[in-house]
């Protein structure tokens, strides 16, 4: 029994955990009405970075409840918003609209898992399960949020892997404008 504690001691000295003198909150969302009321303050309240990673029906969501004009706030209050998501032709007007407001977006092909957003590199959202079909307060999602510094270091780490790998949207738009709509 104690070699097997000293064991299991050794063992905890070798991982590498972060201490942290908060306790980091976790929650699941289980509607878009959550979401939102969770988001929409926490955009109002970031003063520094929100970086996003979406596929495109998580743009389109975000524009019909009005997730895109606080982050047009939170940039005229000089903070920095980065986003990464497949551009599509239907999605040219919303890529420019957030150009146009100061937003870094760029062009991940075939992007089809799940949405996340990471607030001044503390706050986080991801999806667990979301239909962004319905567009309704009501509807049903699985989303997970925390505040906790050690996933939001692995979501950021994620972002910049991507971010890397992504085309700038001025490049991914001017292809999709000299191919066909139908074939975009």
């Amino acid at each position: 029994m104690e070699a097997r504690t000293r064991q299991l001691q050794e063992l905890a000295k070798q991982q590498r955990f972060r201490p942290c003198d908060e306790v980091a909150t976790f929650k699941i969302f289980k509607s878009i009405k959550e979401v939102i009321a969770t988001t929409v303050p926490i955009i109002l309240s970031a003063k520094e970075e929100f970086l996003w990673l979406s596929n495109r029906e998580g743009v389109e969501f975000s524009k019909v409840f009005g997730i895109l004009q606080q982050e047009r706030e939170f940039i005229e209050r000089g903070g920095q918003c980065r986003g990464i998501t497949e551009i599509s032709y239907r999605l040219i007007d919303t890529i420019r609209h957030l150009l146009d407001i100061g937003a870094d977006v760029r062009h991940f092909g075939d992007y089809r898992r799940a949405y996340f957003g990471v607030f001044d590199k503390k706050y986080c959202i991801r999806t667990i399960n979301i239909d962004v079909q319905h567009r309704r307060l009501d509807a049903s999602l699985s989303m997970f949020y925390t505040d906790d510094p050690v996933f939001a270091d692995y979501l950021v780490s994620t972002f910049e892997m991507f971010w890397k790998q992504a085309v700038t949207a001025e490049e991914r738009i001017q292809e999709l404008l000299e191919q066909r709509p139908q074939q975009a």
